[in-house]
Order: structure tokens, then sequence, then C-alpha cells
């Protein structure tokens, strides 16, 4: 469920698909852009936008996301010194922008006459941490997909004679990379080496709309081109690889691909099982208005500004339930229709009943994204079922890492880890499922 939420989404989400071309003195174009934002000079900085950007991202968008910034991580401290990265034709300036709570790269393209044409804010985080000596298992790069749009992805994989169980890692939603990057925290890559140290074989890739926004440009896509697809052919690429043991595969799905896992399995042939961590049991969009409602409500009250956004938030997912066309300017996030209305069709609970393979459910108590409303849903479906096995944890948030209190987008920001005997648990069960 990644990125949707409306704060959460200005952070992490493209704003729109780096596309332009090779830019003439990009670096002080895109410093010019950050000089005039700091300012509140909304009107001016994106007088240098292209056509295209400044129709996805107009003045008052732009303000909004900017003035948003302080309000998640803090007063803004200083920036760090400008990089320029030639890629597919262009320049793509990347600069660390420093808070008080965290840190963000702005990734801005310029177009050869001076125009911005791309920005993105991401996360500034350090690069994960190398394979430790004496890991138990090995890393090694592998694709998934075929030309002329491949993913980049990585394979853990245990040491020790014979062929290991082995699971396909498939994203929430967002453009996320092969590690599941949130903030300064790695989700995939801990769940792929706690697995691989157990002895249990993982492939994980970066999604497509990570590697490829501009396929994603045009709109006209579903769950099928953006999540589905790449997942079943990583079960392939996982299963041919050698001492992968073929008929002990699984699919672990997080968030948006917990709910997509039993969709996954019923396309694959044989597969062993599929864990459904911090999985919704319910519509996005039925999601979606209540995760905002929550943080806006964490600190007592909800503005009228904030009130007016939840207003237009309902009144446009009942457009998208209604029959007429909807134009994507007027749709959640700005995702087409068709996007929304294929999310909507995906009866997880109902998708889960027809596949039969074993479950593992994973849920956390202080998850505010995937919440109590859906845990009880599959327990409802599934209690007694002997093809599914529960595991809560009190402590855990959405990530799977453990806090207290209420939580809340800024705990994303907090180093954490994964939770240790929830990885011990997954591979357990994947042991006593495959026989191991």
């Amino acid at each position: 469920m990644h990125g949707l939420s409306r704060r959460r989404w200005l952070l992490w989400l493209a704003l729109i698909p780096l596309v332009a071309t090779a830019a003439n003195d990009s670096r002080t174009v895109a410093l010019q852009l950050l000089d005039r934002l700091d300012r509140g000079e909304y009107a001016e900085a994106v007088a240098d936008f292209t056509p295209d950007m400044l129709k996805a991202v107009p003045a008052t968008q732009i303000q909004q996301i900017w003035a948003s910034l302080p309000q998640q991580l803090g007063k803004p401290l200083r920036r760090g010194d400008a990089t320029v990265t030639p890629a597919n034709g262009m320049e793509l300036v990347m600069v660390p922008l420093h808070y008080e709570r965290g840190a963000l790269t702005a990734n801005i393209a310029v177009t050869p006459d001076g125009r911005i044409a791309g920005l993105r804010l991401l996360p500034l985080v350090p690069p994960p941490p190398a394979v430790p000596d004496e890991a138990g298992y090995t890393e090694q790069d592998l694709q998934v997909g075929g030309q002329p749009s491949p993913l980049p992805a990585t394979l853990v994989l245990p040491g020790g004679e014979g062929e290991h169980p082995a699971v396909v890692l498939v994203h929430g939603s967002g453009p996320q990379n092969r590690d599941e990057t949130i903030g300064p925290n790695h989700i995939f890559l801990e769940l792929a080496r706690g697995l691989g140290k157990r002895g249990i074989a993982v492939l994980r890739y970066d999604k497509r709309t990570h590697v490829y926004p501009e396929q994603f440009k045009s709109g006209g896509f579903t769950m099928e081109e953006e999540t589905v697809a790449d997942a079943v052919a990583a079960v392939d690429v996982l299963r041919e690889q050698p001492r992968v043991d073929a008929s002990r595969v699984f699919v672990l799905g997080h968030s948006q691909g917990g709910m997509l896992a039993p969709r996954i399995a019923g396309r694959v042939d044989d597969l062993a099982g599929v864990v459904l961590f911090a999985a919704p049991a319910r519509s996005l969009l039925d999601l979606l208005p209540e995760q905002n409602r929550y943080l806006f409500g964490l600190d007592q009250r909800i503005s009228e500004d904030e009130r007016a956004f939840l207003n237009q938030l309902d009144e446009q997912i009942a457009a998208l339930r209604g029959d007429g066309p909807v134009a994507t300017a007027d749709t959640p996030m700005q995702l087409p229709a068709v996007y929304w209305r294929d999310a909507d069709a995906v009866d997880p609970v109902a998708e889960a009943a027809a596949i039969e393979v074993p479950m593992l459910l994973l849920q956390g108590g202080r998850d505010f994204q995937v919440t109590g409303t859906d845990w009880a849903l599959w327990k409802d479906a599934f209690e007694g079922d002997p093809r599914a096995t529960f595991r809560y944890y009190p402590a855990l948030n959405h990530l799977g890492i453990a806090g207290q209190g209420a939580s809340s987008l800024e705990e994303y920001q907090q180093p954490g880890h994964v939770e240790e005997q929830m990885i011990t648990d997954i591979a357990n069960w994947i042991d006593q499922v495959s026989g191991a």
C-alpha cells in the first residue's frame, strides 16, 4: 500500500516520468528551480516547466508539495552538492536536500533549451550494507523479463549442497526498488538476507514503475502491467536457477503485493504457497480515505484544507465507482481511471479462496495502512482452513518494524529492522510446507 496516503505520496511517488533530453548548464537550471521553490516563488518556478510538466504539475500542486515537506521532515537545513548524470540522452541533476528529520534527493531533468521536464523527490538513504563475511549465502545479479525492458534483480542463494526452497518477493504500491527501500529502511533486502541465512533462496527485483516510468506516462495501465505479469515472470526465472528446487517456489507479497499474491498464484502452475504480509482484504479505494483520515487525525484536529481534501477524495472515489468517464486529473494521485477501476475489482479474499495452495498471513498490530479490519476479514474467511496459517505481531507497523504508540509516516523515516521473529516464522513455515 506504499504511496496510498496523500502525505506519503507527495514524498515518494514520481511526479511525472523523467523523459527529457540533455540539458545545457543543467546544474544552474536545477538550482534555480530549487531557489524559487524555497522562496515560495511557485509561479516563477513553473515558468520554466515544459508544457507536459506544467500540465502534470501546475503551480498549485507544486506549492502544495513543497510546502508540505517541512511539515513532514522539519526545518530545511542545507543542500548537498549537485551531481549531473547522463541518462538516455538527457542530463539528470541530483541535489541532496537535508531537513531536521530526514533527507531527500531532488532529481531534476532539464531539456537542451533549459526547461524543466521532470522532478522526482526520493529518499536520500545510505546504500544497503554489503553481504557480511561468513553470511552463509551469496548474492548474484539476474534479470526478470527479456529485452527490451528487463528488470534488474538480485538472487540470494544459501550455501551448502542440494536444492533449496525459494521465494519471489512482490512489492507494495509505488515505484519500489528491489530492496523495497522506505526511508532509511530496506524491507526486502532484510527479508531476503534473513531467509537466505535460514537456507531459503530469495529473488527480489526492481519494480517496473521504478525502472521504466516512461512506460506508464500515457496512462491506460492496470495492475497487470504494473505488478502481476512481472511477478509471474520472476517465478519462472527463479525456477530456472541452479540449486533452486523448482517444485518448492513460493511468492511473498507485501501490502499491495500481498493483495495480488493470490492472483499471481492463480497464474503459476504448481506454486508451493503464498505469504501475505500486511495484505489488504478490501479494495484500495476503501483503504485510501481511511488512511488519510487516520493521518489527518493524529494531531487531534482536521483542518479545513484537510477536510476539503477528504471530501474531494470521496467525490473522486464515487466517480470512479460510477459508469462515466473520469479524467486522470480528477482521480486520486492522478492515476488513470482504468487503473483504479481494475484495482477496485480485485477481491483478495475470494481470489485466495480460489487457489489450492498453503497460505501464511502476517499482520502487525500497529499497521495503520492495512488494519485490524482487514485482519478480521482474513480470519473470518480462513480461520480453521488447513491451508491457512496466521501470525500476528502486536508491536509491528506496516513495514514489519517494531515500535510503540500510534504509527505514522514519520515513523517510516526512523531506522529500524524487520522483526527477526517474523523472518523466522516465515522460514519455519516454508520448511514445514515444503518438507525441507
